[in-house]
Order: C-alpha cells, then sequence, then structure tokens
C-alpha cells in the first residue's frame, strides 16, 4: 500500500476506523445487503452506492439506500438490524498493517484519536475485537455528534481535535472514504487517502 502522506510538523492525528485501520468494509457491505433485502430490496444492493456511503453514520445510510430504491424504510429498525448483523461479523475483521503501523509510530509522539461514523458500542466492539483500544485515547463516533452532524460535515473531525488538545489546522486525518476526506478539508485539516478495497479492484 502507497500512501501519500504530507510533509509537515503534525501535532495530532485522526484516523477513520472502517476501511481505514481496519478491513471491515465487505462485512458491513454484507450486513447492508442482508439488511436491505429484509427491507424489501429485490436485488443485491449496488457496492458503488455503498462504497460512496463510506464514513456516513448508520442512520442516515439507511435514509440514502432507501431514497435510491425507492424504498420506504423503518431507519431504526434497520440501524439496529444492520449493526446485528455486522457485530455477528466481527471475527472476520482484520487490521490494515500498514496503516495500523503508521498509527502506533506517531502515538508515540503525538495524540491520536478515532473518527467513526458508526455508533459508539460498534466502534468499541470493533477496536477491542481487532486489539486496538488501548492505542487510541480518544474515540469520537456518530454517538457524540448526532444524526444530521456525521461526516461530510466536520464535527467529528474538529470535536477529536478539541480532545486531543490540538489546533484542528495541525491535524492530519487518515481517511478511505470521500464524505470523511470532504469533512476534513470542512475542518481545515490535512488528509492522507487509504485506498479501499473497492478502490484497489
Amino acid at each position: 500500500m502507497k500512501l501519500d502522506i504530507p510533509a509537515g510538523d503534525f501535532a495530532g492525528y485522526i484516523f477513520d476506523l472502517d476501511g481505514t485501520l481496519i478491513d471491515s468494509m465487505p462485512v458491513h457491505y454484507v450486513a447492508w445487503d442482508e439488511t436491505m433485502r429484509r427491507a424489501g430490496l429485490q436485488e443485491k444492493l449496488s457496492e458503488d452506492l455503498f462504497y460512496s456511503l463510506g464514513g456516513v453514520p448508520t442512520r442516515r445510510v439507511a435514509e440514502l439506500i432507501g431514497l435510491h430504491y425507492g424504498l420506504q424504510v423503518d431507519v431504526e429498525r434497520i440501524f439496529h438490524e444492520k449493526e446485528a448483523l455486522f457485530a455477528a461479523g466481527l471475527s472476520a475483521v482484520k487490521i490494515i498493517a500498514p496503516v495500523v503501523e503508521i498509527a502506533r509510530r506517531v502515538a508515540q509522539l503525538r495524540p491520536v484519536a478515532i473518527a467513526s461514523g458508526g455508533p459508539r458500542d460498534i466502534v468499541e466492539r470493533s477496536l477491542k475485537a481487532t486489539g486496538l483500544t488501548a492505542l487510541f485515547p480518544v474515540v469520537v463516533s456518530a454517538d457524540e455528534v448526532g444524526p444530521t452532524r456525521g461526516k461530510p460535515a466536520p464535527d467529528m473531525f474538529l470535536l477529536a481535535a478539541k480532545l486531543m488538545g490540538v489546533e484542528p489546522t495541525r491535524c492530519l486525518v487518515f481517511e478511505d472514504a470521500e464524505p470523511g476526506m470532504l469533512a476534513a478539508e470542512a475542518a481545515g485539516m490535512p488528509w492522507v487517502r487509504i485506498p479501499s478495497r473497492k478502490q484497489e479492484r
């Protein structure tokens, strides 16, 4: 994996979780496909649509998929079903070693944080399942910013910077999806794109 890391004296580092630190997007996709079929989807969920929504909070993803396919969706039911299916598949999730190695290296010198569009419970379970809990003392999830202020809004990244005690412009963000990159830009933070499995095919 080749990463284009900008030069600079960064005071803090913020990492997305799914598709950036852990190879969880295929497990998320299976959970979304099954959940939306239960909700009335009559075809395979579009992988392009799914990957375009990386980092967006689960409830908002449910709304957007419903709109895309013209489905009337019960957002709360879909939220709970999808996250339960993902949690059941957590044992299949592995770390993305090159990015985790960067996180371990910079964490020896600077504050590091997670900023994930997932719900707090699932983020914490994912970190525990992949052995990353102790590495990240600061964790920001969709629960901390509310359903309408997830990526591509900058709120998650700004809150992570505040909790680290670092000026936003001195943070470097690692992201795999466009909503997260847009959120980083809106927060005034440079970013590094992590190639997703979908983009590498």
